[in-house]
């Protein structure tokens, strides 16, 4: 009896604590652009990947136009292939280059 009695309280607890109308999180506080500004400073691969993003929609909405005979589901393969070998390239490039800056860009102490 005193085990679960003792188990509900820490719950009740909890939910008092994160109910609290005080505490404030950061990320919740900005708008959208002044995050993606602050997310483009803190790491510099975000703007190449939103002009990735943008170069690969362009293209695919070109080659949708003027794709000829062939059918649109194949169509839509090869984009989603080329996204996705983008999104894999681009997670590859990110993180060699944030190993490089924790493991041999690092100053020596």
């Amino acid at each position: 009896m005193q085990f679960g009695q003792g188990l509900v309280e820490a719950i009740l607890q909890a939910v008092i604590i994160s109910t609290d109308t005080d505490v404030s999180l950061s990320s919740y506080d900005e708008a959208q652009g002044s995050k993606l500004i602050r997310k483009a400073k803190e790491t510099r691969l975000v703007p190449v990947g939103i002009a990735g993003f943008a170069a690969l929609v362009t293209c695919g909405l070109y080659k949708l136009k003027s794709r000829g005979n062939t059918q649109i589901s194949l169509h839509l393969i090869h984009m989603r292939v080329a996204a996705q070998g983008f999104v894999v390239g681009a997670m590859t490039v990110g993180m060699g280059y944030s190993m490089y800056r924790e493991f041999w860009a690092k100053p020596k102490p």
